[in-house]
């Protein structure tokens, strides 16, 4: 029925995993940052928790069923509070809305999808943007299922199938239009956009060279700033993270700051707000080394990685940026059971920071900055929803232009030339 099998990636960028969110993201948080759930445990009976984040102080409501839960099972928060919880069960998958109902846990069954094969894996996508919404793949063989889960007439509804196995997951707008997902065929992985309005219409999103494995990480809606992985500008095939921008035909940077010996880097989040500055946008990244795991905190214009202590207890992978540049990260503690820790981009964690190499400090500003940069790339997306122009991939880009490596040997950018 669907397909979707998730290949490793080398060291440097996390994957998604083949049965629920990226790795280390516990927490998963609404677009709007207002509520996040995640599973969690007391002794060995896990149940779900809403955290609400836009009040005055953030805070847990815990929403155990009439049993307990079981690890595998996956929640997402909605815009209204509810949490949508997806459950494995004899080899269907049932979702049900859950809410709090004064001391119990009020329950909505929204039914059941149920894949021709019984080991099908299905794990929920992001939050979509909006939040009335909820969407899920369902990994297949040689195809990818997409399913609306919530927010639906009638319970869990077809969407579309995708050719080819398929992993990711990021909203590239802010209706829930158009949904990015990374598509591996004959061996070859590329971000393809799936057009939800349009029948699940399929265009290309990134192909940097035709023999290179191109991923989208992460978007923002607002400026169009996207974090890519790909193995382009490393001969020897090493994943390494690079970023664009949405609808340009410029090529796509591999900043040498971003590139750390002995160290996962995985972004989180992108800074909202900055319409007409992509390179002004702060981005959050996960930082794992042999020290432990940290944040990094970067701006493309800045070219330089600062690396802040993470907050005792933080949830590894999960945090929001606000508009005027305030990072929030979410944690929790024996004292602190829903804690968020505010950050200035700039500025380290505060008093409960610790564990992390350093307060403040950076990376890459002696390497000169971007000093790998692929092929140009164009993503083109809609400037209003009404509005569809297909991505170009490399191999239909404008025959006017050419493509030429400017710079000092080791220092190269390709470039578009016009003639």
């Amino acid at each position: 029925m669907t397909a979707c099998a998730m290949e490793a990636i080398e060291p440097m960028i996390e994957p998604m995993a083949e049965d629920g969110p990226r790795p280390g993201a516990e927490l998963a948080i609404t677009a709007d940052g207002a509520y996040a759930a995640r599973l969690t445990r007391s002794g060995d009976s896990w149940f779900p928790e809403r955290w609400t984040l836009d009040g005055p102080e953030p805070y847990a409501v815990p929403l155990p069923g009439n049993q307990p839960e079981e690890p595998g099972t996956q929640v997402l928060p909605m815009s209204d509070g509810r949490v949508l919880i997806h459950r494995p069960i004899d080899g269907r998958h049932a979702f049900a809305l859950l809410y709090p109902t004064g001391p119990r846990t009020g329950e909505l069954p929204l039914g059941a999808v149920e894949c021709p094969d019984a080991g099908t894996p299905l794990r929920l996508l992001p939050p979509a943007p909006g939040g009335d919404r909820a969407y899920a793949l369902a990994l297949g063989r040689r195809s990818t299922t997409v399913w609306l889960v919530a927010g639906g007439a009638f319970g869990p509804e077809y969407v579309t199938e995708v050719p080819g196995r398929c992993s990711g997951g990021v909203w590239l707008d802010r209706t829930g239009r158009l949904l990015a997902l990374d598509r591996e065929v004959g061996g070859r992985t590329k971000a393809i956009v799936v057009d939800l309005e349009r029948d699940g219409e399929v265009s290309p999103l990134l192909q940097i060279s035709a023999e290179s494995d191109d991923r989208l990480l992460l978007a923002d809606a607002d400026s169009g700033l996207l974090l890519i992985g790909s193995d382009a500008p490393s001969p020897g095939g090493r994943q390494r993270l690079g970023w664009g921008v949405l609808g340009s035909t410029l090529p796509v940077r591999f900043p040498e700051c971003l590139r750390i010996e002995g160290c996962t880097l995985t972004p989180f989040a992108i800074q909202p707000g900055q319409v007409l500055t992509p390179e002004s946008c702060g981005v959050a990244l996960r930082v794992d080394g042999s020290a432990g795991s940290w944040v990094g905190v970067w701006r493309p214009s800045e070219r330089r990685l600062r690396h802040l202590p993470a907050p005792e207890g933080w949830l590894p992978g999960a945090g929001l940026w606000s508009r005027d540049g305030e990072l929030q990260l979410p944690y929790v503690t024996g004292e602190m059971p829903c804690g968020v820790a505010r950050v200035r981009g700039e500025t380290s964690v505060g008093p409960k920071a610790g564990g992390a190499p350093g307060s403040g400090t950076e990376a890459g500003a002696e390497s000169g900055g971007d000093s790998a940069v692929a092929a140009p790339v164009a993503a083109v997306a809609p400037v209003a929803p009404a509005v569809v122009a297909r991505p170009v991939p490399l191999q239909q880009a404008p025959l006017g232009r050419l493509v030429t490596k400017v710079g000092k040997p080791g220092n190269e950018v390709a470039k578009l030339v016009t003639n």
